[in-house]
């Protein structure tokens, strides 16, 4: 038996650091959305755990010798062997969760093909990573804590979304290293936004507290800031998570389209443009 499941992107439509705990981590509000595009996990029956890498982006990740989605299926079921296909579409470490979808994708794949139930898949979740218990579900949410604490999203408007990354890294901690200023409070969110225009302006209130560091750790990002901005018909653009991938919201997928085809005339920048991903009713 063959199973596939689609990890689709996770874009922070605000980002604020609220605070820092004891242990060091910080305490984090966003708003986080799923865009049609992302990665493939296809799993199978097999005695031992194997991994195989494909897509765009797969070479990128030849070099980990203990994949986030090999750690997801130990932490399911420690023995339990299986055949894993990552087909990479999302750049790595890019700001938009490739990652944390992948690894959640492969728990709800491997929770199918092992028959195993998902009612512990939270806290094996969280365990791997800050914005996996999210990916879970792949759905509109509100993500507090250190990504542990998940409420409803507001109900959201159709809109189309932009997304640009130039080929840059830029590791997490760094970004968190380099910022500065005080802790921002969590945004005070309407029950529903009754059109794109209105969200991107409650939106546009909010922030994403890394996007000044990341910026001065890889001034690309500030470069495809201002392609986005100057994009006809952009309601917001903002980077998404630590980077370095930013988005620009549109009234209309089809915007966001015609937009991603007029950026991807640059060297080097990843580019997509489409509405968010719908999850199926049922299944996976």
């Amino acid at each position: 038996m063959s199973i596939t499941v689609f990890a689709p992107a996770k874009v922070n439509l605000y980002l604020h650091v609220t605070g820092k705990r004891a242990d060091g981590y910080h305490l984090l509000d966003s708003l986080a959305v799923f865009p049609g595009m992302g990665d493939l996990v296809e799993v199978e029956a097999a005695d031992e755990l194997s991994l195989n890498l494909g897509g765009a982006f797969g070479v990128a990740l030849q070099a980990e010798p203990d994949n986030l989605l090999l750690r997801a299926a130990r932490a399911l079921a420690p023995g339990r062997g299986a055949r894993l296909r990552l087909e990479k579409n999302l750049p790595v470490a890019s700001g938009i969760g490739g990652g944390s979808a992948d690894a959640a994708a492969a728990l709800r794949a491997l929770s199918a093909l092992w028959g195993i139930s998902n009612a512990d898949l939270p806290d094996i979740a969280l365990q791997l990573g800050a914005d996996v218990p999210v990916c879970v579900a792949s759905r509109p949410a509100r993500m507090q804590g250190i990504g542990e604490i998940l409420s409803p999203a507001p109900n959201l408007p159709e809109f189309g979304i932009t997304l640009v990354n130039p080929g840059v890294a830029v590791p997490t901690p760094a970004v968190f290293k380099a910022r500065s200023g005080d802790f921002s409070p969590a945004p005070a969110l309407p029950v529903m936004w009754p059109n794109a225009a209105s969200m991107a302006a409650d939106l546009q209130k909010c922030g994403n507290d890394l996007q000044s560091a990341a910026i001065s750790l890889q001034p690309a990002i500030g470069e495809v800031l201002a392609a986005l901005n100057a994009l006809p018909g952009a309601l917001l653009a903002r980077m998404s998570g630590s980077g370095a991938t930013c988005f620009a919201l549109f009234n209309t997928k089809d915007e966001a389209q015609a937009a991603a085809a007029m950026l991807a005339v640059h060297s080097g920048w990843w580019c997509w443009g489409g509405g968010l991903y719908q999850p199926p009713q049922t299944g996976l």
